[in-house]
This record gives structure tokens, C-alpha cells and sequence, in this order.
């Protein structure tokens, strides 16, 4: 009988990676779809490739997963590769570009020239 939610581990890392990715297809593959993070800590960047390898398995299944209390690291990480909307996980309040990411602002350009 299939769970109701996959429940992650409390570390998705690279250290684990490759296991936690096999349990997730096999759940995937079995029919689940709903994925809960609740006890999810330490994460790194292999937790999102994790999870775009969770989402294409479930949409050649048909599928879209459901990723509950998806750590604010992973979705920081998903925002900043733009991989946010693939993975179903909403857009943030503010875009990258409000985050830091933009030009500084034509009046607070500094200029690195030697005064004459």
C-alpha cells in the first residue's frame, strides 16, 4: 500500500544524494506524488538537481509532484538557478534583480578614474 506522502530524510546533500534520489523514483514509479520536507535540514545544490530528476520522472508518469515544506534553502537555490517554476515552487516576493543582483543605479556608478 502506497503512503500518503514520501517523507525526505533530514539531509539532502551530497553525501546522500544518489540513495534519496533512487527512494524518490521508486516512489515516483509506484505512484506518488505528494513529497514532504518537514524534517529536512542540511540541504546543498544536489537537493534541486534531486528534484528536477523527481519532477521529470512524475511527468513522464502523467504527473505532477506536490514538494511540501520544501526547505527555504532549496527554494533560494531553485530561485537563483531559475529552476523555481519547474519544480512548481512559487515565485518569490521579489525578483533577483531587486535581491542584489540588479546594476547599481546610474547615480551611485563610483568612478575608479584619477582626478586631474
Amino acid at each position: 500500500m502506497l503512503n500518503a506522502m514520501f517523507t525526505a530524510p533530514p539531509s539532502l546533500t551530497t553525501a546522500n544524494a544518489h540513495l534519496v534520489l533512487q527512494e524518490g523514483l521508486t516512489a515516483i514509479a509506484a505512484g506518488q506524488k505528494e513529497f514532504d520536507f518537514a524534517a529536512t535540514g542540511q540541504t546543498d545544490s544536489s537537493a534541486v538537481a534531486m528534484l528536477l530528476a523527481w519532477q521529470r520522472a512524475a511527468k513522464a508518469k502523467g504527473f505532477a509532484l506536490t514538494l511540501r515544506n520544501l526547505p527555504a534553502s532549496v527554494q533560494s537555490l531553485a530561485a537563483l538557478y531559475d529552476v523555481a517554476s519547474l519544480l512548481g515552487i512559487p515565485a518569490p516576493a521579489s525578483n533577483q534583480a531587486q535581491a542584489g543582483f540588479a546594476p547599481p543605479h546610474h547615480h551611485q556608478v563610483v568612478s575608479h578614474c584619477a582626478s586631474h
